[in-house]
């Protein structure tokens, strides 16, 4: 009886022995786990107060560039082309002569209307003086006798005859009807322009107009007279600078809505050109953020904010955005907090941190 006693006490002081064991190891195996998540060395960080100010919202959005004026041209006279004074590429001012066909058979038609209209002018005052009325007194000529000289004169026919051989004469040349660019001329002297296509097209060269789409819930957003900022595909270093002059007050089946905005083009966009637009409107003071100042933990946004020289982890929800900054929902920030903006990203609670110069502002703050 006695040895058996004595066996338990021996198995159970070897398993309390294991025991002791196995707990320093885990709590060797914990010491070494927080030591990975808190480093000894400070991580160096950037901060900036958060206070409010005013936020320049900014939407993005793609669109092409269409010419404000932009004329298709055709001759309105039958003929050959005589001559050819611009070609593709040029600019050209309003009334300039662009071309013109050869007018030998449209005067000879304009001097032989004009002979006719004489002849006819002639018999109308034969006519009126048959009636028993002065040639020259036509004023006291009533309505219906008139009417009737006209008849028998043929004088309303001939002279739209005159009207119409005088229009094709003025016709059978070519201007352009405001300043701006030619474009689409691919005819040639000595051949009869054709019939069905656009002899050239000038292309306004003021007031080119940015078209392009925004989502309806963008709407609010955005209005007549704010600004934009045009960056063609293929010159992404060129900016031009206009403001939005229309907003089509429809949506369509996949829930966009057209708006067109002037832009300064400064003779070097074209018709047609695909472009990014950023619309930029003020709206008034907000908790603003730079976007280096939030970051991503389990899914979620984070901030975090210094406080005793340690990071404290806070959530947060950002509401509109810029190129370089968030607004955000005041909650677990309140103004006046200092905000880690730069060597966040690694970061735990609680983590110390040692404030560094923030070189690209030369701000510094303890």
């Amino acid at each position: 009886m006695i040895k058996t006693q004595n066996y338990r006490f021996l198995i159970c002081l070897a398993l309390f022995a294991l025991a002791a064991c196995s707990g320093a190891k885990k709590e060797e195996a914990a010491d070494e786990g927080v030591a990975t998540v808190l480093p000894d060395e400070k991580n160096e960080v950037t901060v900036l107060p958060l206070k409010r100010q005013i936020f320049n919202h900014e939407l993005v959005s793609n669109g092409k560039i269409v010419a404000g004026g932009m004329a298709d041209l055709r001759f309105e006279s039958s003929g050959i082309v005589a001559q050819i004074y611009v070609k593709n590429g040029d600019r050209v001012h309003k009334g300039q002569k662009l071309a013109e066909l050869d007018k030998f058979r449209l005067k000879n038609k304009t001097a032989q209307s004009k002979d006719a209209l004489e002849k006819a002018k002639l018999e109308l005052q034969d006519v009126l003086i048959g009636q028993g009325y002065a040639a020259d007194d036509t004023a006291n000529v009533p309505d219906d006798i008139m009417q009737l000289a006209r008849v028998k004169s043929g004088y309303d026919q001939t002279l739209s005859q005159y009207e119409l051989a005088k229009y094709e004469e003025e016709h059978a040349t070519l201007v352009a009807p405001f300043d701006g660019v030619v474009a689409n001329l691919f005819s040639k002297p000595y051949n009869a322009p054709s019939s069905s296509d656009a002899f050239c097209t000038i292309i306004g060269s003021q007031g080119m107009e940015a078209d392009f789409t925004v989502l309806e819930s963008e709407l609010p957003l955005i209005k007549g007279g704010d600004k934009v900022v045009v960056t063609p595909y293929a010159a992404p270093s060129a900016k031009y600078e206009g403001r939005i002059s229309e907003i089509n007050p429809l949506v369509d089946d996949k829930g966009m809505v057209k708006v067109k905005a002037v832009v300064n083009g400064q003779g070097k966009l074209f018709n047609g050109m695909n472009i990014r637009v950023n619309v930029h409107r003020s709206l008034g003071e907000q908790l603003v953020v730079p976007k280096s100042s939030v970051v991503l933990r389990s899914g979620k946004q984070v901030i975090f904010t210094l406080k005793d020289n340690k990071a404290k982890w806070n959530y947060v929800q950002t509401v509109l955005e810029n190129s370089d900054e968030y607004t955000i929902v005041e909650d677990e920030v309140q103004e006046g907090d200092v905000v880690i903006v730069t060597g966040n990203v690694n970061l735990a609670h609680e983590a110390p941190v040692k404030v560094i110069e923030n070189k690209k502002d030369r701000k510094s703050v303890v």
